[in-house]
C-alpha cells in the first residue's frame, strides 16, 4: 500500500519545529561550554536564517493554495509564532555578543534546559497534530505551559540572587537583560501552544 503523502504544510511545521529544536541544542550545548560570544552568536544566526527562509516558503505556498488543511488564518499565525521563537533565540545569543558576557552563570544554564524542553514539546505537538492525534496535542501544549511558569520562577529567583549578590551596576543591566531575553523565550513557546489549543478547539 503506497503512503498518503503528506499536506506541504504540515511538512512545513515539522521542519520548522524541527529547526528550532537544534537551535535550542545548539545555544544550550554552546553555553555549557562559551569560549567564543560571536561565534556562539553566528552559530545560532545561521540557523535562524534557514528558519526565515522556512517561514517565507509557508507563506509563499499559502498565498497560491486554495484548499489548506487548517484554516488560513491559523497557518499563518502558527507559523509566525514558531518564527517567533527562533527570533528571540537568536537575540538571546547576540546579547552575549554584544555584552561580552563570556562566563555564563548557572541560572543562564537552566534557562537554557527549560528552553530546549520547551521546543522539544512543540516538536512533539506538531507531529501529533499532523498525525491529528488531538489529545496528545494538548498533552504537549499543556507541558510547554509548565515550562513557561518554571521560566518564570527561574527569572525571580535569577532577578532575586543578582541583587542580593553582584554590586557592580553594569554587570547587573548586563545580566537582568539576558535573563529576562531568555525567560521570553518561554514566553514564545507558550504562544505557539495556544495557537496549537485554538486549532484543536476548532477541530474538534
Amino acid at each position: 500500500m503506497f503512503r498518503k503523502k503528506k499536506d506541504v504544510f504540515f511538512e512545513y511545521f515539522q521542519i520548522i519545529a524541527k529547526n528550532i529544536h537544534v537551535a535550542s541544542e545548539v545555544f544550550r550545548k554552546e553555553l555549557n561550554n562559551l569560549r567564543d560570544s560571536e561565534e556562539f552568536a553566528l552559530q545560532i544566526k545561521t540557523i535562524e536564517t534557514m528558519g526565515d527562509q522556512y517561514t517565507h516558503e509557508v507563506i509563499f505556498a499559502l498565498n497560491r493554495t486554495f484548499i489548506t488543511p487548517l484554516e488560513r488564518e491559523d497557518i499563518l499565525n502558527l507559523t509566525i509564532k514558531l518564527d517567533d521563537v527562533l527570533d528571540i533565540i537568536e537575540a538571546c545569543a547576540w546579547n552575549f555578543e554584544l555584552f561580552n558576557l563570556s562566563e555564563p552563570d548557572e541560572y543562564m544554564k537552566l534557562f537554557a534546559k527549560n528552553i530546549e524542553m520547551s521546543t522539544q514539546e512543540i516538536v512533539y505537538a506538531i507531529d501529533d497534530l499532523v498525525e491529528k492525534k488531538l489529545v496528545e496535542v494538548s498533552k504537549h501544549t499543556y507541558k510547554i505551559n509548565d515550562l513557561e511558569n518554571v521560566g518564570d520562577d527561574l527569572l525571580r529567583d535569577s532577578l532575586k540572587t543578582l541583587f542580593s549578590t553582584c554590586t557592580d551596576p553594569v554587570e547587573i543591566i548586563k545580566r537582568k537583560e539576558i535573563y529576562n531575553m531568555m525567560e521570553s523565550v518561554s514566553d514564545a513557546c507558550e504562544d505557539v501552544a495556544d495557537i496549537l489549543e485554538g486549532i484543536i478547539m476548532r477541530s474538534s
